[in-house]
């Protein structure tokens, strides 16, 4: 069966093909449409700190909520939702993600530092840790200003590393104090 080339060209014919890709571009423009009100009723619904009703389980969904508990101050629930959330990044995600664990342990060390004197070690703890998060960020993406500019303020709050063996213990030092006891 040949089908010829004059049969290819009848107005029937070129009539079903246009009448067939106006239908097809149709539908691709409602399922666009109907995409695009999900997307902004997503976005509304974030905006407002509310649960999302579309996309549930998608990785924007599970940072916003992340991010939502990092505001309202519950930086346990907030960190554990981050780390979760590292498994299925990309490297801009994961640097994202590090950036803002970064700002919890930043911003709980500003909370309780200054308050009494018996909280410095856990305020020096908490901006190690906003200090180590910061460096994977940047570690993820380089040239991400933000992470550079917090690391930059925290670095200056920390106190200077104190030099291994140095300092005012009975010990001998810390250089030695690691190395397994009956090694040649």
């Amino acid at each position: 069966m040949i089908i010829k080339l004059k049969n290819l060209f009848t107005i029937k014919y070129l009539s079903a093909i246009a009448t067939f890709i106006l239908i097809i571009s149709i539908l691709n423009i409602c399922l666009q449409g109907f995409y695009l009100f999900k997307t902004n009723k997503f976005n509304n619904e974030i905006a407002k700190g509310e649960n999302p009703s579309f996309f549930e389980q998608s990785f924007e969904a599970r940072f916003a909520t992340a991010y939502w508990l990092a505001k309202k101050e519950m930086f346990k629930e907030s960190t554990i939702l981050f780390n979760n959330l590292m498994k299925n990044a990309n490297l801009d995600q994961k640097s994202a993600i590090q950036y803002n664990i970064g700002n919890i342990f930043f911003k709980r060390g500003l909370l309780i530092n200054g308050t009494s004197m018996t909280v410095r070690d856990e305020a020096e703890y908490l901006f190690q840790q906003a200090a180590k998060a910061y460096k994977q960020s940047l570690k993820f993406k380089p040239y991400y200003w933000d992470a550079k500019h917090n690391l930059d303020r925290l670095l200056t709050m920390l106190p200077p590393d104190p030099t291994p063996g140095v300092g005012d213990s009975d010990s001998p030092g810390l250089i030695m104090g690691n190395i397994p006891v009956g090694l040649p």
